[in-house]
């Protein structure tokens, strides 16, 4: 696994960056070329453990597709190998070469921008810099990716009218280490908790769906 090298002129702003996350998917979605594609690598390079976030970000966007199972065939392993790594204690992602080289063109980036924009005007305005202990700490990037993987799973699964649930929850998340904002990561865990109880308890096929996607993938 590895991430691709950054190229200056459309790279994500490093670690150390400001900006807040509309600001900078502004400045990715305003290059000329529209049709340039923004690969993961690149979009990864130098965002450290924030890189995560952006990782996460990314990998959610198709979930707010409105075709019912098409997202999770995407978002979901992504979403599942994304909160294993925060289990094992990386301090920043690792993504297969077959990933990295890929990633949406601008345009496409900017069009679900737009689609989500009611979501990422109301999380912005949520966020900011506190408790980061509450997004790092060791137990809980391990909670926070136990369960992203949880939740993975279910978006991974055929379940009608799921999408957006799914999408928004793990974009907090994702938001959560794109702002370090250990408030909002405590808000994600209550809402993903409720969720994720809420179908084990409401869906009684849902262990035989998970079994049926796993026995898929072998």
């Amino acid at each position: 696994m590895t991430t691709l090298p950054p190229d200056a002129s459309s790279a994500p702003p490093a670690g150390n960056d400001n900006r807040d996350v509309i600001e900078w998917l502004d400045s990715l979605c305003a290059g000329e070329n529209q049709d340039e594609v923004l690969t993961m690598g690149r979009l990864l390079a130098d965002l450290r453990e924030r890189g995560f976030g952006m990782f996460l970000f990314i990998s959610v966007l198709p979930g707010f597709i409105p075709i019912p199972g098409a997202a999770g065939v995407v978002s979901g392993p992504l979403s599942i190998l994304i909160g294993l790594q925060l289990i094992l204690g990386l301090n920043q992602p690792l993504v297969p070469k077959f990933v990295a080289k890929r990633g949406p063109k601008r345009s496409t980036l900017k069009r679900f921008g737009n689609r989500i924009a009611p979501w990422l005007d109301r999380l912005n305005r949520m966020t900011r810099h506190r408790l980061e202990a509450l997004v790092y700490s060791r137990p809980a990037k391990a909670f926070s990716g136990l369960l992203i993987v949880l939740l993975g799973l279910l978006f991974a699964l055929p379940i009608p009218f799921t999408n957006y649930l799914f999408a928004v929850l793990l974009l907090m998340f994702a938001f959560t280490f794109l702002e370090r904002d250990g408030g909002l990561t405590l808000t994600a865990w209550i809402a993903s908790t409720i969720t994720i109880l809420g179908f084990a308890l409401l869906s009684s096929g849902l262990s035989d769906l998970i079994g049926h996607w796993l026995a898929k993938l072998r």
